[in-house]
């Protein structure tokens, strides 16, 4: 039987249409410009290089064909600036792109333009330990930041805004695992500002008549996320500390747990979510993960033995110091609202997702 994802990769490249993707030079950006170039789409890309890096749009037009990457269009600029949101919301294509269906024939026509038609906003500045440091800055990305894209993307007409909200929103709520309607009091100012992008949404969908989804992250990771700096994700960070021999630190006695969502379900339920036709899937809250919980201890197996398979030998134990200021004790999700209304299956579970992923840290660490 055909999934509701699968229909879509298969629908996408006879139906073309101009998505906007910021944060595009980071790692889940990245991964969702490759999928949209490799379905033909045209893709426009804003990124201030904060956090993401030149190397990840590099090695995307490695995997793509040159008529692929040239429907890409990428904007340097930051989403603070509402002038650089406004701009990102129209792909300028060039001498040998297509014409658009509204061009007109003869004469010597400008250049083609096409409208973005879905928003992947993606552009934040990620963290709990980053936001206890700085919470001004993370202030700025996460807030400003977004209230400048919703406006930008309301007055364009956009026909979907769908963005990444975090695990982080259900804060001190112990139950598990976590369903989308039950959250607690946010942890950390990382936390408060993905609840407020949550309540911008609402807030323009029912003013507005703006269709917005939130997805919440639980633990993304897969190839071209950051290992490095001070807060990098802990599967990049401990698979290049084995790779080069160094130290892992564990956080607490291990007994911390996760819920890890490998990056191609991500880049599934951003497709669905921009995508869905369903109006009682709009202007609603996502869990994206897989529906699972690893600790910390069986994590660090999982990726010694990864290694091992990929001829990386690591003999060090891990080494344990206190509880990180901010972090919840255990995480896991409810995946069920996302399947009964998108249509997502969540089909990589952790173990296949790091089978996937440690080719590339190898290669690339």
């Amino acid at each position: 039987m055909t999934t509701a994802y699968e229909a879509l990769q298969q629908q996408l490249p006879r139906q073309p249409r101009t998505w906007l993707i910021t944060g595009v030079a980071g790692f889940i950006g990245s991964n969702l410009l490759e999928t949209l170039l490799k379905l033909d789409q045209r893709v426009v890309g804003l990124d201030n290089f904060a956090t993401g890096h030149q190397r990840n749009l590099d090695e995307v037009q490695t995997l793509v064909s040159p008529a692929q990457w040239a429907n890409f269009h990428f904007i340097q600029g930051d989403i603070r600036n509402l002038a650089d949101c406004q701009q990102a919301m129209t792909f300028l294509g060039d001498r040998h792109s297509p014409a658009p269906r509204h061009s007109r024939e003869g004469g010597n026509p400008p250049l083609p333009t096409y409208p973005v038609t879905y928003v992947l906003h993606q552009a934040a500045l990620g963290s709990v330990p980053r936001s206890l440091a700085d919470p001004v800055t993370t202030n700025g990305a996460n807030i400003t930041g977004f209230l400048n894209m919703l406006v930008a993307a309301r007055d364009a007409g956009v026909k979907s805004f769908t963005y990444a909200a975090s695990s982080s929103t259900y804060g001190d709520h112990p139950a598990l695992p976590k369903v989308e309607d039950a959250i607690g009091k946010p942890l950390s100012p990382y936390a408060v500002t993905k609840y407020v992008n949550e309540l911008y949404a609402e807030v323009f969908a029912r003013c507005y008549g703006f269709q917005t989804i939130g997805l919440r992250y639980f633990n993304v990771f897969g190839k071209r996320q950051d290992p490095d700096g001070a807060y990098a994700a802990v599967i990049p960070k401990w698979t290049a500390a084995m790779i080069k021999g160094e130290d892992v630190f564990i956080n607490g006695d291990g007994e911390t747990s996760r819920d890890f969502c490998y990056i191609a379900n991500a880049v599934q339920a951003n497709l669905l979510a921009a995508t869905s036709t369903n109006a009682e899937a709009r202007n609603q809250v996502y869990n994206v993960a897989v529906g699972d919980r690893t600790t910390l201890n069986q994590l660090f197996k999982i990726l010694r033995r990864a290694l091992a398979s990929n001829g990386v030998a690591c003999d060090k134990p891990p080494l344990y110091r206190d509880f990180r200021a901010g972090d919840v004790l255990h995480s896991q999700a409810d995946v069920a609202k996302a399947r009964r209304l998108l249509g997502y299956t969540g089909s990589f579970l952790l173990q296949a997702g790091v089978d996937q992923a440690m080719p590339w840290y190898v290669a690339h660490v």
